[in-house]
């Protein structure tokens, strides 16, 4: 997903636009031959889209050319062939946003003085996205991962670089003055500026952090400032400078081994909160939680999907495409669980078999 979807830009995205702000999203495809078909649904999607802009009474002629060309424009900046499994195109008057996601989304356009937002919200709760941070005596990097891939973050100082040369090295060497890489006040002061600015980054957009150093790199980063609780420190030096490749390898098998126990931690807290009858289980009882902003924890399986039917006081399952049927009903109480502060956690197929696929630990 890109860029990243911090709370910051979230809430931009959820501002009132002048009305209309369409929202395009689509199913893609990453490999041959399914990705055959996304051009032509893209095309069909687009071809909606402006039927339903051209119609619309509520739009003023000139909106509705300047909203038309727009969309061209942001149809034209796609990129299909490095799909995901999902393509989100946001269009309003000025502006256009195209986002690709690692989850399957529904077909469809939306109308509205708002962006939707549901189905880009649940696929980043779905990546589970992480921080990496890379130190080295005379460069600092901060990387951004998913499960799918690594990327640098170039904002907020990143990365922090100095130089190593010592104009006054050989005068220092001849009286045996020459401190240690990681042990000089230039150092301190180096590893102290970058753990100011991590500090800002956590604070915005707060993710599990993995910092990656040979041993006294890794010593000085915490004595210069106190990482998070949670924090995991790996002995892996020369990665300052990437490449993200190398990166993402590194931190993998510690990710996988975060996500396990956290599944585990998971169904002992459902387990628990059943005992206590502080439980929803089953796409219904949880819905109806989400709704009274009950759900403290929500855990949800990773390809999760359901379609159903919203009857007022409970859901029906219902077939796809039959009238009122909803087929993200499952983002849309990601959503609404995230808005009210729960803590959301996505864990691998049948891992909530006996949970009913989605499952919730409430407040009260």
């Amino acid at each position: 997903m890109d860029p990243a979807l911090s709370s910051d830009v979230l809430a931009k995205l959820r501002q009132p636009r002048p009305y209309p702000a369409v929202s395009l999203v689509m199913p893609t495809h990453r490999r041959e031959p399914d990705n055959a078909q996304d051009p032509v649904r893209l095309r069909n999607l687009v071809a909606e889209a402006e039927k339903a802009i051209q119609e619309d009474p509520g739009i003023s002629r000139e909106r509705r050319v300047e909203l038309l060309e727009e969309l061209r424009r942001a149809v034209a900046d796609v990129d299909l062939v490095h799909a995901e499994d999902g393509l989100v195109v946001y269009v309003a008057s000025g502006e256009h946003q195209i986002w690709t996601v690692a989850r399957t989304v529904p077909e469809r356009v939306v109308l509205a003085e708002t962006f939707l937002t549901r189905n880009l919200v649940a696929a980043q709760a779905a990546e589970q996205p992480s921080w990496a941070l890379a130190v080295a005596a005379d460069r600092i990097s901060l990387w951004s991962g998913s499960p799918e891939r690594t990327t640098e973050h170039t904002g907020n100082g990143f990365p922090f670089t100095r130089s190593l040369e010592d104009p006054d090295v050989e005068r220092k060497e001849q009286i045996g003055d020459v401190p240690s890489t990681f042990r000089d006040e230039a150092a301190r002061q180096f590893f102290r500026e970058a753990n100011e600015a991590l500090d800002k980054v956590l604070a915005a957009d707060p993710r599990p952090l993995y910092v990656l150093g040979e041993p006294a790199a890794l010593t000085l980063l915490e004595e210069t400032g106190s990482l998070r609780a949670g924090t995991t420190p790996l002995q892996h030096g020369g990665l300052a400078r990437g490449p993200a490749e190398a990166v993402h390898e590194a931190v993998e098998p510690a990710r996988l081994a975060r996500v396990a126990a956290a599944s585990a931690t998971v169904v002992a807290e459902l387990d628990a909160a059943r005992g206590r009858r502080e439980f929803a289980g089953g796409i219904d009882e949880v819905w109806q939680a989400a709704k009274d902003g009950r759900i403290r924890l929500l855990a949800v399986e990773d390809q999760y999907r359901t379609v159903v039917r919203d009857e007022g006081d409970h859901l029906e399952p219902a077939e796809a495409g039959s009238p009122d049927s909803r087929d993200d009903m499952v983002d849309e109480i990601v959503e609404r669980a995230l808005d009210t502060g729960a803590e959301v956690q996505f864990v691998r197929e049948d891992t909530l078999l006996d949970f009913g696929r989605i499952a919730a630990v409430l407040r009260y």
